[in-house]
Order: C-alpha cells, then sequence, then structure tokens
C-alpha cells in the first residue's frame, strides 16, 4: 500500500494501553444535565422516566459490549465494569471510553421519544463525558461499588428531604438548605416523617440504592461446568485454548440481561452471583 509523504504526522497519536489483568470501570456522566433536567421539567427529587432511560441505553451498551460484567447507575451517573480478563480494542483506554461514551449516548437520545413521548428533544442534545480507572482486586472493585451506592444513599436522602420543604413545606431553596446544613440522616428521616409523614425506608428502592444491570448465568454450577479441571488446562494446546474464549463470550452475548435495585455493599448479592467478579 503506497504511503504519501505525510503519513509521518501518525507518530503524533498516542495509544495508552490499560494495564492485563485489571478491572476496568468506565464511568459516565450527563454534561449539564442541570440545566437539562430543568429545561424538560424533570420531576423532582427523582423523575422515574430519566431513570428508567438511563437503564434502558446501559442496557443497550451491555447487549453491545458483551465483556461488561455488570453496571452501576445513579441520576446521570452510570458505571460500567469490564472483566478483568477483557482484551477489547488491545485495552486501548482512548477506544474503550470513547465506544461506551458513545454508544450509550446514542441509545438515550434513540430511546428519548420511548420515555418522554411530549417532550421533543432540540440542541443543545444531551451528552455524556466518561473516563477510565483501573482496579486490581476484587475487593478494590467491590469498594468502588460500594463507594458509588453509598453516594447514592445520602445524595438521595438529602434531596427527598430537601426537595420535601420546597415543594411541601413552602421554603425557598436557599432556606431549605440552611435548615439541612449540618443535619446527619436520623435528622433528615426525622425531618421527613415528622413534618411530611415521609417515611425513607418506604422509598422506591431503586431511588435509594439505584440501578444494578448484570449478565445472569442462571446458576454458579452453570458456570462452572466451563471452568476446566486442572489436568485439561495444562493439557489444551493454544487452537483450543482460543476455543473455549470464543465460545465463553458467544455465551456471555447470549447471556440475559437483569436489572435490580439490591444492596451491593454487603456479600449477599456477591454470594448469590459469584461469577461477576470471575475470569470465567
Amino acid at each position: 500500500m503506497a504511503k504519501s509523504k505525510y503519513e509521518y504526522v501518525k507518530a503524533f497519536e498516542q495509544q495508552p494501553n490499560l494495564l492485563p489483568n485489571t478491572f476496568l470501570v468506565v464511568r459516565i456522566d450527563g454534561r449539564g444535565f442541570h440545566h437539562l433536567s430543568s429545561r424538560y421539567s424533570f420531576e423532582k427529587p427523582n423523575d422515574q422516566r430519566a431513570l428508567d432511560l438511563m437503564n434502558a441505553a446501559a442496557i443497550g451498551v451491555l447487549k453491545e459490549l458483551p465483556d461488561i460484567a455488570i453496571a452501576y447507575g445513579i441520576s446521570d451517573e452510570y458505571s460500567f465494569v469490564f472483566d478483568r480478563s477483557s482484551s477489547l480494542f488491545d485495552r486501548r483506554e482512548s477506544k474503550i471510553s470513547t465506544t461506551v461514551v458513545s454508544t450509550f449516548t446514542s441509545y438515550y437520545v434513540h430511546l428519548w421519544p420511548s420515555f418522554f413521548h411530549d417532550r421533543t428533544l432540540s440542541p443543545p442534545m444531551p451528552s455524556f463525558d466518561g473516563r477510565v480507572v483501573q482496579y486490581p482486586s476484587i475487593q478494590n472493585i467491590r469498594d468502588y461499588l460500594s463507594w458509588r451506592q453509598a453516594d447514592c444513599h445520602i445524595n438521595n436522602l438529602y434531596n427527598t428531604a430537601f426537595w420535601a420543604l420546597v415543594q411541601k413545606g413552602d421554603l425557598g431553596t436557599t432556606e431549605a438548605e440552611q435548615l439541612l446544613k449540618g443535619t446527619v440522616a436520623s435528622q433528615k428521616n426525622e425531618i421527613l416523617f415528622s413534618r411530611f409523614g415521609i417515611n425513607y425506608n418506604a422509598e422506591s428502592e431503586q431511588f435509594k440504592k439505584g440501578s444494578v444491570l448484570f449478565k445472569d448465568y442462571g446458576t454458579q454450577s452453570t458456570v462452572a461446568t466451563n471452568k476446566p479441571t486442572a489436568n485439561l488446562q495444562e493439557s489444551e494446546d493454544r487452537e483450543v485454548a482460543k476455543s473455549r474464549r470464543v465460545n465463553e463470550k458467544k455465551r456471555r452475548s447470549k447471556a440475559e440481561i437483569t436489572l435490580q435495585y439490591v444492596d451491593i455493599i454487603r456479600d449477599d448479592f456477591w454470594n448469590a452471583h459469584p461469577w461477576l467478579l470471575s475470569d470465567e
């Protein structure tokens, strides 16, 4: 293939590769969603349509990128966790992050009319930014997801109390901020219950815990049957190993995507779904 004299400029391109054998998290965040939510009259503190749209867009990403084991979403944010063994795009950071962000954004815009029937999108259009973070251990990735879910609870409790004071207590936004300043969780719960009869524990699990998306392989035994014995592993040649990887990728791509609103901080969820952070 002929080369032009201008091709030297390719030498300026940087293609940083992410470390092998690490979990990759691509976290996307809505850009300017404070203005977008006001423009399209999102309900406060939580708009069910907006959250369901985020989940639908995330499901689209999981369908197109089978290397994603689990995803977690709150508000206008979603975190996608790639398998530690993923070799997608040879683990090139820019390719992975831009693919996730562009795929999510395209689904978000495409699916918008299905959730906001009476609100037609117009420029400036919804957009998202993204970043990639590497985590070397299962404990690290669990702590990351725990951090995001803890933030979900903290922010939702505050927002529930804040908007109750504004919408039902006839306070201004500045007054509501001042009243909540320095309060702890128990005090916010007391404000909600004593002033407005709202039992925070009875609020939607989706609002309190966020959305958990993952590939459901059914049972642990289903996954275990795909794991070779030590002797077989030693005897596999490269072609057989390659065939196993191809078959595993097909199995993952066909797995049912499950949406749950559950606690992912405690061990119960992970004990029930051990394959999510394994290499199988």
